[in-house]
């Protein structure tokens, strides 16, 4: 059943990024739910210890991608709420595999302080094109975005190793792909206009975290 899973999750990421590409949202609306389901299904069948908190962690993408599906600012938030509570679960899970007393204090604050300086520019760039009701849940979102990285970098650091390596490029990819959504979905005027780059990098960094803590 794990190659089942993962030759779903593969085919309907191909045929979702297809219909990207090609901008058909009956397409894309058709295979997004199909996505994470499949991860899910993957990651259980396959881990030998089965993490409560991301399994929560990958079913709340999952509701998140369902929520984002229909247009309107009351849905876009309902599934931001739904990622940020996927991103505290991931965290969740990376605690479990972190030793932090070889965490030495003086990397956090400066590993903090480039995440929060990459929300900052992103933001000053993308305040012109926001409705001013979402600029700070948004800015919030994708520092509990970044945050996840941080931890995702520190279980590499306690424990560096291919896997933990492996999970941070998919976390990293997972802050590329929100960010770039934001951009796609409010910068109209913007060079980015369809949703490829989003779901390749959002599909590729799930799939990536998920490989690096089996």
């Amino acid at each position: 059943m794990t190659y089942v899973f993962l030759a779903i999750f593969l085919i309907s990421t191909a045929i979702h990024l297809y219909g990207s590409i090609r901008q058909d949202k009956k397409l894309r609306n058709l295979t997004k739910p199909i996505l994470l389901a499949s991860l899910f299904g993957f990651y259980y069948v396959s881990a030998k210890v089965v993490l409560p908190a991301i399994l929560l962690a990958l079913f709340f993408s999952w509701l998140g991608d369902v929520l984002l599906m229909p247009s309107g600012v009351k849905w876009f938030t309902a599934g931001g709420i739904a990622f940020m509570v996927s991103h505290a679960f991931f965290i969740a899970g990376y605690c479990t595999e972190i030793d932090f007393s070889r965490i030495h204090p003086l990397i956090i604050l400066p590993l903090a302080a480039v995440f929060i300086g990459l929300v900052c520019y992103i933001f000053s760039k993308l305040k012109p094109h926001l409705p001013k009701i979402l600029f700070y849940p948004m800015f919030f979102y994708l520092l509990i975005n970044g945050t996840m990285n941080c931890f995702a970098i520190f279980r590499m650091i306690s424990n560096p190793s291919t896997p933990t390596i492996i999970t941070c490029i998919g976390a990293i990819l997972f802050f590329i792909s929100d960010s770039t959504l934001f951009f796609v979905r409010f910068k109209k005027d913007g060079l980015l206009k369809t949703h490829f780059w989003v779901m390749l990098t959002y599909s590729i960094g799930e799939l990536l975290i998920i490989i690096g803590l089996l």
